[in-house]
């Protein structure tokens, strides 16, 4: 794989050391290791080659692979999170961490803690005392990659969909090059996403890198929502925002929609799934 090229890549990530599965792109093997999640959708990663985005020894293994030929790699902790730094561990009080905490009871080991704007997590509670580690979660741990390249992507819109789809975690973009000009239709759902704004910028950036490209303009699209006249008895004009996001999961399944997302997002999946 050349830097730069847009791939999709298949992967299980595991523990080196135990054996465990950490992460996978695949279905079967989330179910494999009792490790699956409703709602979530399994599909490759898109990513771009070369750009430091990934761990140094996944990027290595990346640019040396094939497509559609499966590799098993293991990579040492300085080429993944790095080692442990001993100097990024910190030992407190009990009760200074209780004070630093919005609720306490949600204490347990390994999870998130906020001291003085530092981002750590616990890794001892006895005693009273309690050990925050700064270090990555995953430092000093080696890594198992077992992955396969499943397609590398030629054309300028593909390759711009594949950016929009794999850094947003929507789908549903429409695009459009006229002359070296590019025009990118939202899809409905990221309109309720509140870190659209953001993202644009972000996405101006990475698009920019991955292909030559002129002026690039964002497209919303905001469809009027027209409640039909019902019999009194009719509930279709049910207020959809008042239910709650499992029962919202659950309507979407019986329907046989997606029912990955946001509130907002899932509301008004219902919301155009009726008006069609």
């Amino acid at each position: 794989m050349e830097e730069g090229a847009i791939i999709h890549v298949d992967y299980d990530l595991f523990s080196a050391d135990t054996g465990d599965l950490i992460e996978t792109t695949r279905e079967e093997v989330a179910k494999e290791h009792e490790m699956h999640q409703e709602g979530r959708n399994y599909s490759p990663m898109v990513c771009v080659v070369g750009t430091g985005n990934l761990i140094q020894g996944f990027e290595a293994a990346l640019q040396e692979a094939k497509v559609g030929k499966e590799v098993d790699v293991e990579i040492a902790p300085a080429d993944a999170y790095g080692e442990k730094d001993v100097s990024l561990v910190e030992t407190i009080s009990i009760d200074k961490l209780k004070r630093a905490v919005q609720d306490p009871n949600s204490l347990y080991l390994g999870a998130p803690v906020t001291l003085n704007g530092r981002q750590g997590y616990l890794s001892y509670l006895a005693a009273g005392r309690a050990r925050i580690d700064y270090n990555h979660p995953m430092a000093g741990k080696a890594l198992r990659y077992v992955f396969t390249v499943v397609k590398e992507v030629k054309g300028k819109d593909d390759k711009v969909l594949g950016l929009l789809e794999s850094n947003t975690g929507h789908s549903g973009f429409e695009v459009s090059f006229k002359g070296d000009d590019l025009s990118i239709t939202l899809p409905q759902a990221m309109l309720f996403d509140t870190n659209a704004a953001m993202l644009k910028f972000r996405l101006v950036t990475m698009i920019r890198e991955a292909v030559e490209c002129g002026k690039i303009s964002f497209v919303e699209v905001h469809e009027p929502r027209v409640i039909p006249e019902v019999d009194g008895d009719d509930d279709s004009n049910e207020d959809l925002s008042k239910l709650s996001v499992a029962e919202l999961k659950e309507r979407l399944k019986a329907k046989g929609l997606p029912v990955g997302g946001k509130k907002a997002e899932l509301v008004a999946r219902l919301q155009d799934d009726e008006e069609e």
